[in-house]
């Protein structure tokens, strides 16, 4: 996610904190290479243009010349400046009764599973939501949104077969939805094109109908330059309320999400940034700068976290690392837990300074085999793999499809970080005894 732009910021950031008094002159080479970044990461030239324009002018006010360290606050402006533009602060939903949201876009954006992807999030906010199906031109659209409901758990509205008439579709869902006792109702419309003129028409006519709280423009973060006149057709038209952007993990650029912010200056309310359907997310612009700077999230992976892992069970690991008690079915249940957070490259992404590793990336098919070796182990053999001889290691080896020298590996890593755990251990009993915080000169 915005890979590209964040390295080339970091290499320019870089270039900054190394001197010691920041001049109008490497300021303004600094922003040449900033707007370079910009359109490479294909944000539009005139939202790229009045982005450094703001920078610039902060970068070479007084109270940055006469700081301590320059460079630190040129990152500080960045920062600002991008979650500015990234729409400031979160947007929550609209969602006064009637409370309806229609989902619009091109063809191909995403607006169906997306529509399945808001539901499960709506509730797991705790709310009653209801899918309805208003696309009647794409084949099997009405059938999918159906399968992902049920996947979701939630009623779905689906329209008579052969129905043509959008406006008849949104009549009938409208009292559909009287006799159901959900409380928001997500209408999936079909596919437009921005020159398809009649199907603009009639989405028209549908909003003028539903009246929904929310409008938001489903847009494929790899839209690229065509951004921005997408957004702004979408927004003429239909006066949308917010955006959401798919595939956000899947794009190195990212610059359609900083592009359509701006000339829409309606705000990013949501994020795909997986495949499967709980990878979909609020969209924070200061945490998203942050991770585009290399500040991390935290607080976000403090929230996936909390979200995905149950307390006990964290507990009850942290309790068998202290004692050194951890075995492989311990190593097996963390791998699960870890799992649960979504891809291990974003939540990397969330920690402060792994943005800057260059080339830095995770082997999924690694991470596979590595499962693979624990589960074609014995319950006994994980709870104790010194008993794994050189038989035993063949059999592992041939169960999951690996060599004998990947099993071995990862038998000595983990060997290594149950020797590094017992010595934690130790080292924790010893400073627990009375005066022993003393004896190693540390104040308790």
């Amino acid at each position: 996610m915005f890979s590209l732009l964040a390295d080339k910021l970091q290499d320019v950031f870089k270039d900054l904190r190394g001197h010691g008094k920041i001049t109008e002159t490497n300021i303004t080479d600094a922003m040449r290479a900033v707007r370079m970044a910009l359109l490479e990461a294909d944000v539009e030239f005139n939202v790229a243009k009045g982005f450094i324009a703001r920078v610039k002018e902060k970068a070479l006010g007084e109270e940055v010349l006469r700081g301590v360290h320059p460079g630190q606050q040129i990152v500080k402006i960045f920062h600002d400046e991008l979650t500015a533009l990234l729409g400031g602060d979160n947007e929550p939903l609209n969602l006064e009764k009637p409370a309806r949201i229609m989902m619009v876009g091109l063809n191909g954006a995403g607006k169906t599973t997306s529509s399945a992807k808001l539901a499960m999030w709506l509730k797991k906010q705790g709310k009653a939501p209801l899918l309805i199906a208003c696309d009647l031109h794409r084949p099997a659209a009405i059938e999918q949104l159906a399968t992902l409901a049920r996947q979701v758990g939630v009623p779905c509205f689906t329209p008579p077969p052969g129905e043509k008439d959008v406006l008849k579709v949104g009549r009938l869902a409208a009292d559909w939805a009287k006799e159901q006792p959900g409380n928001v109702q997500i209408y999936d419309t079909a596919g437009r094109q921005e020159i398809d003129e009649p199907l603009i028409q009639e989405i028209k006519a549908l909003r003028e109908f539903l009246q929904p709280q929310e409008v938001l423009l489903v847009a494929d973060a790899a839209t690229g330059q065509q951004a921005v006149s997408v957004a702004t057709h979408f927004h003429q038209a239909l006066n949308i309320t917010g955006l959401v952007l798919t595939k956000l993990d899947g794009d190195a650029r990212g610059g359609a999400a900083l592009s359509m912010r701006q000339v829409t200056q309606r705000p990013i309310k949501f994020a795909g940034i997986g495949e499967k359907l709980d990878q979909f997310e609020p969209f924070f612009p200061d945490r998203l700068a942050g991770r585009i700077l290399g500040m991390g999230d935290i607080i976000g992976l403090v929230e996936k976290a909390a979200a995905a892992i149950d307390e006990e069970d964290a507990k009850r690991m942290e309790e068998k690392m202290r004692t050194a008690s951890f075995d492989l079915n311990d190593f097996l249940a963390q791998f699960k837990m870890l799992k649960k957070l979504g891809p291990l490259e974003n939540i990397l992404g969330m920690l402060p300074g792994m943005s800057n590793l260059k080339d830095f990336s995770v082997d999924e098919k690694q991470m596979k085999r590595v499962e693979a070796i624990v589960l074609s182990m014995t319950l006994a053999e994980r709870s104790n793999p010194d008993v794994l001889n050189a038989r035993r290691r063949q059999r592992i080896a041939r169960g999951s499809g690996v060599s004998v020298t990947e099993v071995n590996d990862l038998l000595q890593r983990f060997g290594q970080m149950r020797k590094m755990m017992k010595g934690f251990g130790k080292m924790r009993q010893m400073m627990s005894r009375p005066g022993a915080a003393s004896r190693f000169g540390l104040k308790r």
